[in-house]
């Protein structure tokens, strides 16, 4: 899949990379990116020399059809981990376990902190499970990568994507050895998500929002919807009068 979908990717974008030095040659390292469009976890991969493993919602491996087989395919292929996302919690526990095994492999893990794609382009908080648990479990060193760009390529909701230059910002590995063996403190994983999020956005360069991208989004919908009913209202409003 590097050759197959790295190469062009590196070809036709030219992604420009720094911190590259702070990837470890072997071992395990947890990367932890913001998150700005479906097309993260295929460019940071593509300017790795090493494998990179994500996790990914179930339903891109279970789709019936030769279109659900060929999309499974693929996301193993590019090495992503089916994750049953329908129970919350019962979502969380399978991520943080696959993400151990990876990490227990020796491999290199990817997470993305705030949970989901940003809706405008800013950060937001991280989600202190995840993260931080598979961190303290493992002991693993985690990395701060920031993603430039990429919600330009391709916004949420466009398939095609637009040929222009994204770039990847990788950070310095941060130990979190001090926090061993504190992996149930919530106030431990706050802090530690706290600690890799700032880091992320010195490098990403992002304004920070102090509230969860989920929330954001409702609050997105909640407001489109009520333009909308509004408008209605107003045509129906100005209907009457005629």
């Amino acid at each position: 899949m590097k050759v197959a979908i790295g190469g062009p990717l590196k070809v036709a974008f030219r992604p420009w990379v720094d911190g590259l030095e702070n990837i470890p040659a072997e071992g395990p390292a947890i990367l932890a990116s913001n998150h700005l469009s479906f097309s993260d976890s295929f460019f940071l991969p593509a300017v790795l020399d090493r494998k990179v493993t994500f996790i990914a919602k179930a339903e891109y491996f279970t789709t019936p059809g030769v279109k659900g087989r060929l999309t499974a395919a693929f996301f193993k292929g590019v090495g992503q981990l089916p994750v049953d996302r329908s129970g919350a919690r019962g979502a969380g526990e399978a991520a943080i376990k696959s993400g151990i095994e990876v990490l227990e492999r020796g491999e290199l893990f990817g997470i993305y902190p705030e949970g989901t794609r940003s809706p405008d382009g800013r950060l937001y908080r991280g989600k202190p499970g995840g993260l931080a648990r598979v961190a303290l479990a493992t002991g693993a060193p985690v990395i701060p990568v920031a993603m430039i760009d990429t919600e330009k390529i391709q916004p949420p909701g466009k398939v095609m994507p637009k040929l222009m230059r994204p770039g990847i910002r990788i950070g310095k590995p941060l130990d979190f050895s001090r926090y061993q063996g504190m992996e149930h403190d919530r106030f431990v994983l706050r802090a530690l998500t706290d600690e890799v999020m700032y880091e992320i956005m010195k490098l990403s360069g992002q304004e920070y929002v102090d509230m969860y991208a989920t929330a954001a989004k409702r609050q997105i919908a909640e407001a489109a919807k009520a333009a909308k009913e509004a408008e209605k209202k107003e045509a129906e409003k100005k209907k009457a009068e005629a």
